[in-house]
């Protein structure tokens, strides 16, 4: 049995950019309509809404001109208004082929806003049809607020539609308008619709106020929609739109009776370029496309994902152009540490392997997550730590630096069981430091290696919360050294390569 066609129709450029602060130019326009119909193959897309400005109307004119070049002047579709011929004429000038006429879906609307009987309406949107026609325009016909029409005005949308289905039209578009639908009312309003045109071709708009777009959306399929309206990473007005990536997934896993064209491949790629084009950020959590949708980080997953895949669903990354990732933190197992040394190409023996495991858990009491550039650094740094008898510790430390007033350390030192305390100031924090260490020394006869080089780095690709890993060289009576300290503090790290080498002079 041949699979029932869905058209995406993708409306980020035009409903997404009513996303509050987010405003495209014209050549990220160019941009994204090229992704959207080249790499995500979209059957149409929705690029603006005519008159807006003259910024608009120049974006929508180079789409418009190279959409014509490739053939795809058909998938590009304007919203336009009841307003007399004056969106036509816009549309015309700027080289657009379909519009998408914005009428009055609800009593509610139509009373209030427009002050004018369905009749007087009706007449003016035949002129509107009739005046696209003879200027080859397609017409597909929004009905604005027509889920509160169906709530409270059925007869008046019936009333509507029996008009639509006298018009030279191609497709009526169904918006949720205000977010109202839950799954059920979705199912009923459109199965009766469909029921009573069955030769009409019904789009369906989702608002996702209630957090229920993707659940209408399905419920929309089930229901004989013909077609869908999308944005890429839900964007649109006050809680946005049905999100392109959600909407395409739960289809080709959960609704086996339809097919669609959009590559799910490239779905990660797009959505990342849009988030960089609009500095509206995607949330971590996002399905899809977040950061962390595709991260185990309970030890017991990634020890399951060892054994036969066990916490595996259909939602493999790689559909989406992405890779599974294992988190390190203090949730982390061995089996996590095992799955990202896999990928650096590294491996421990068991005993090394369960240090290197107890100090990401410590890290990780400090630090959100440990990145797996982290590890070569972690492991380095525990395997050091235990090439010496620990007879020097640093208790505590208090680091000052105020604006005005020079740094300041007040340091405390286990010295072979005896605990001294010492303050000093410096031209740092790690000066300050060195300053109060080298007081408690001289205090005890004792003579500290010359630090002769300090060398800070971070793993490459890292963020400003990334290890730091401080490697300090020293001179001690003629030979040369070098210790190393890992923390996310940079002058903590120090301290620790500075403890490593009491303990190695003693």
């Amino acid at each position: 049995m041949e699979k029932r066609k869905i058209e995406i129709m993708d409306t980020t450029l035009r409903d997404g950019e009513q996303t509050s602060g987010v405003s495209f130019s014209a050549a990220e326009k160019l941009t994204i309509a090229q992704l959207l119909l080249e790499e995500l193959n979209i059957d149409r897309i929705e690029i603006a809404s005519a008159r807006v400005s003259e910024g608009e109307f120049q974006a929508v004119k180079g789409i418009t001109s190279w959409a014509e070049e490739r053939g795809y002047i058909n998938r590009i579709e304007v919203l336009t208004f009841v307003d007399g011929g004056v969106s036509i004429d816009w549309m015309k000038k700027a080289g657009a082929k379909v519009q998408n006429l914005l009428t009055k879906g609800s009593m509610n609307h139509l009373k209030h806003q427009l002050k004018k009987t369905p009749e007087q309406h009706f007449s003016e949107i035949a002129q509107i049809i009739s005046l696209a026609k003879e200027n080859n325009i397609e017409t597909n016909v929004y009905l604005e607020d027509w889920s509160n029409g169906m709530r409270n005005s059925q007869d008046y949308v019936f009333q509507f539609l029996d008009f639509l289905a006298t018009q030279p039209i191609k497709r009526v578009l169904l918006p949720d308008t205000l977010g109202v639908l839950i799954p059920s009312l979705t199912f009923e309003f459109i199965s009766k619709i469909r029921a009573k045109y069955p030769n009409i071709h019904f789009d369906f708009h989702a608002h996702n106020d209630y957090d229920l777009s993707i659940a209408n959306v399905m419920e929309a399929i089930k229901a004989g929609i013909n077609g869908l309206h999308v944005t890429v990473n839900g964007m649109g007005e006050r809680a946005g739109n049905a999100p392109l990536e959600s909407t395409v997934a739960v289809i080709n896993d959960y609704l086996p009776e339809v097919k669609i064209n959009v590559k799910e491949t490239s779905l990660y790629s797009v959505s990342k370029l849009v988030e960089t084009f609009t500095g509206y950020r995607i949330p971590a959590n996002k399905p899809i496309v977040g950061d962390n949708v595709f991260t185990q980080t309970a030890g017991i997953h990634a020890d399951g994902d060892n054994k036969n895949n066990l916490y595996f669903n259909d939602l493999l990354p790689e559909r989406f152009g992405r890779k599974r990732k294992y988190a390190l933190g203090k949730t982390s197992g061995k089996a996590n540490i095992e799955k990202n040394l896999q990928e650096l190409g590294l491996k421990l023996n068991n005993e090394d392997l369960k240090l290197v495991t107890q100090r990401i858990i410590e890290l990780g009491d400090k630090k959100e997550t440990v990145t797996k550039e982290d590890l070569p650094y972690i492991i380095s740094d525990v395997l050091d730590s235990h090439t010496y008898e620990e007879k020097i510790t640093i208790n505590s430390y208090m680091l000052v630096h105020s604006k005005g007033m020079r740094p300041s350390t007040t340091l405390s030192l286990n010295l072979n069981g005896e605990i001294i305390e010492e303050n000093a100031q410096g031209d740092g924090q790690f000066d300050a430091f060195m300053n109060a260490l080298s007081k408690i020394y001289k205090s005890k006869k004792l003579t500290l290696p010359k630090l002769i080089d300090y060398a800070v780095r971070i793993p490459p690709g890292s963020s400003s919360d990334a290890l730091c890993e401080t490697i300090i060289t020293w001179v001690n009576n003629g030979k040369e050294f070098k210790t190393r300290g890992l923390d996310s503090d940079q002058t903590v790290a120090a301290i620790i390569a500075t403890q490593k080498m009491l303990n190695i002079i003693t």
